[in-house]
């Protein structure tokens, strides 16, 4: 994350600098010195994703576990499984009652995936959070043409295909994270384009610590903070992060009409993974089959 000690503060920038954005970079130094240090405070945020995720990461830990903890929640148990069922998941149409036959159908990373989408939606309800219910629901569906991107560009290398789906919709914890605890601030913040632009310099670096603190195995974490470095040289043991860095390009060209660039310039990512034009073009055709059945699945 930038250095919170060595980011310039509002006295030490040149004083033309307009309030706001000292005001916000203040504000954005103090969120990544908390979660630096191990305090993740993200109101309304339902600690049964975090269980989940432990329980998951435990390799001492039975199926069973699992099972037990997304059973405790109703709303969950029924997305989970409604999930499991959709068109997305059960191409064969297999319909399925049984929570454990679901998680087992899902898979760890995806069970995760689900969980998180229940969590996006119980906050996206929240009265406390309803100013920005509209605002999460679209950070929502570009999470989610990320996950799909970053998926059908997995496999085209060793990577999960899952792994790095998960990885693509927590891209933006970051700015999910800075959207809910600068809430009290909207007055002062707002869509002030100076506010824009920090949350932009500094959303990877947070959501990367947000990662750590919730448990998530280092490639990912690494990944989510590596999103923007266009200049990444390549490293053979995080190819997740050069995926995660194309996705982001990728989708961003999702919603364009044709003919579209397909392979944005100045990426060294796409070098790094070795991906051409038509291997971009063919990416965006098969992430864009699936986007539907994908929000349906998670409920967007």
């Amino acid at each position: 994350m930038p250095n919170a000690s060595a980011a310039p503060t509002h006295e030490s920038r040149a004083p033309s600098m307009p309030p706001m954005q000292g005001t916000a970079l203040d504000f954005l130094r103090l969120l990544a010195m908390e979660v630096s240090k191990g305090t993740v405070d993200l109101p309304c945020f339902p600690d049964v994703v975090i269980r989940i995720r432990a329980a998951l990461a435990d390799p001492k830990s039975k199926p069973e576990k699992t099972v037990t903890i997304i059973g405790a929640e109703p709303r969950l148990a029924a997305r989970l499984l409604q999930t499991a069922n959709s068109v997305a998941f059960n191409p064969a149409g297999k319909p399925l009652t049984d929570l454990r036959a679901a998680v087992t159908r899902l898979g760890h990373q995806m069970v995760q995936s689900a969980a998180m989408a229940f969590a996006v939606q119980q906050m996206k309800h929240a009265d406390s959070l309803r100013p920005i219910a509209e605002p999460l629901s679209a950070l929502w569906r570009e999470c989610i043409s990320v996950a799909s991107v970053s998926q059908a560009v997995a496999r085209r290398t060793k990577v999960s295909p899952d792994q790095a789906f998960l990885t693509g919709l927590l891209h933006g914890i970051g700015r999910l994270y800075i959207m809910v605890r600068a809430l009290k601030f909207a007055g002062r913040f707002g869509d002030d384009q100076s506010f824009l632009d920090l949350v932009a310099d500094w959303h990877a670096s947070i959501g990367k610590a947000v990662l750590e603190n919730w448990g998530f195995v280092e490639q990912m974490c690494n990944a989510v903070g590596d999103q923007n470095d266009h200049e990444r040289r390549w490293k053979h043991d995080e190819e997740l992060s050069d995926i995660l860095i194309v996705s982001v390009a990728l989708s961003a060209a999702l919603g364009n009409p044709a003919p579209r660039i397909a392979m944005p310039p100045g990426i060294s990512a796409f070098h790094n993974i070795g991906l051409d034009e038509s291997q971009c073009a063919a990416i965006l055709t098969e992430a864009e089959s699936q986007l539907a059945a994908l929000h349906d699945a998670l409920g967007f």
